[in-house]
């Protein structure tokens, strides 16, 4: 059992706690006895891209089929029981994890604790899982009408090629079908394994009564030795004009490779796509949106498991994609020669702001716990990570920015199908 005690920037005392049950199940937490709160999740180390082509979705299938029941409880039991607890609770599935969560009032942790490993281990009823796929199906569908992640989708698909990053993370229609009830069993079975998942956990918690519980509902969970399969990722420039009938506007996105999670430039990552698109003082807005040139552009990093991503995007009138386009290109290009001090120093307290309010809360501090010991292994105290963005200098900016340039490799145009005579294509 490793334990540490951390002063936050905001004067709260946390103690970091972390043990591993003889389970496997790996149990971390940041204690705040100041809390009102408590929050946790159960963090599985599997999502589209641990999936073969032909389970594409099962994920984040098997993250509803979860909440469809146990053999002593059906999914309005569930859901009843989380009520009367007081407990509000969620999940999300994503490329890499599928975590389940809650928080509630101290009073109710050990309880709602109990009950969210109840629901770890769903019977999986034949019925049941005919009855979600068509639940899923909508949820495709519905993705599918909006133009930004259909487009998202495609460049997505073109950018990866067959590494399964490239992997939609709700499947498609037919891979979700064609799951069965004893294929979505062996899966859970295989994935869900208690050496496979992290409960992470954050508030005014008593960890080691905590650890007794989870060790009392969780102990017949075995061990499956799960792991990622690392794939080889290869990426080659490349540009595409789509064309859809069903919209207006004209939308933009490009990819760009950056650090994985684990690479300690990606802190220096995060300032460059702050710098060239988040918010109103980025370079993308001055360039495009304030001088109406574009309804939105917006520029993000994400560090993922051993790689890692920049993204452009833009939506703009039809007539304005060629001017657009070749703007994001131009700023791109003078991104690093471009950032002053003072875009430094404002990038600098716009994260260090953004990262503690969303870790304010124990729901929040849980999240960013879970995401990082199933992510990278380690714990990173929020403070280390905030005078690391910090100490971040230009110098470090342009050593990021010449390994990992933030011009697209891959881009991809989505126009109106009746503008498509006066697109030209790119060259």
């Amino acid at each position: 059992m490793f334990s540490v005690l951390l002063l936050y920037p905001s004067g709260m005392s946390i103690q970091y706690r972390s043990h591993v049950l003889p389970s496997g199940l790996h149990i971390v937490a940041e204690i705040d006895s100041e809390a009102a709160s408590a929050a946790a999740g159960f963090f599985v180390r599997s999502g589209a891209r641990d999936e073969p082509d032909e389970l594409m979705g099962i994920s984040h299938f098997l993250e509803h089929m979860v909440f469809k029941g146990t053999e002593s409880r059906s999914g309005e039991e569930i859901d009843e029981a989380f009520d009367e607890l007081g407990v509000h609770h969620n999940a999300w599935t994503s490329h890499e994890i599928t975590a389940f969560h809650m928080h509630c009032l101290p009073d109710s942790f050990n309880s709602a604790i109990t009950l969210l490993a109840d629901t770890m281990r769903p019977a999986l009823r034949p019925d049941d899982l005919a009855d979600e796929a068509e639940v899923v199906v909508e949820e495709i569908a519905m993705y599918e009408d909006q133009p930004f992640w259909e487009l998202w989708e495609q460049v997505a698909k073109v950018y990866y090629g067959s590494h399964p990053m490239g992997h939609r993370v709700l499947g498609t229609a037919d891979t979700v079908r064609a799951v069965t009830s004893e294929t979505m069993r062996n899966w859970h079975t295989d994935r869900y394994g208690a050496d496979n998942i992290v409960l992470a956990m954050s508030g005014k918690i008593e960890f080691d009564e905590v650890c007794g519980v989870a060790d009392s509902v969780c102990r017949d969970w075995k061990r499956t030795g799960a792991a990622r399969e690392t794939h080889e990722m290869a990426h080659s420039e490349q540009e595409f004009v789509t064309q859809n009938e069903r919209i207006s506007a004209a939308y933009v996105l490009g990819i760009a490779p950056a650090p994985a999670y684990q690479d300690d430039r990606r802190y220096a990552a995060g300032i460059l796509s702050w710098i060239l698109g988040r918010g109103d003082g980025s370079r993308l807005h001055w360039a495009l949106v304030d001088p109406g040139h574009a309804e939105e552009a917006y520029a993000e990093y994400e560090g993922n498991d051993r790689c890692g991503r920049f993204v452009t995007w833009a939506i703009c009138a039809p007539d304005r994609v060629e001017f657009v386009e070749t703007t994001m290109r131009t700023v791109h290009d003078d991104l690093v020669e471009s950032i002053t001090e003072d875009d430094l120093v404002v990038a600098r307290a716009m994260i260090r702001t953004a990262v503690t309010v969303a870790s304010e809360l124990p729901a929040g501090r849980m999240q960013r716990l879970g995401r990082m010991i199933c992510t990278a292994g380690d714990y990173t105290p929020l403070e280390y990570e905030l005078a690391r963005i910090n100490a971040i200098t230009i110098d470090e900016l342009r050593s990021v920015a010449k390994a990992w340039p933030v011009q697209p490799l891959v881009t991809g145009r989505m126009i109106p199908s009746r503008s498509a005579a006066n697109a030209a294509e790119p060259q």
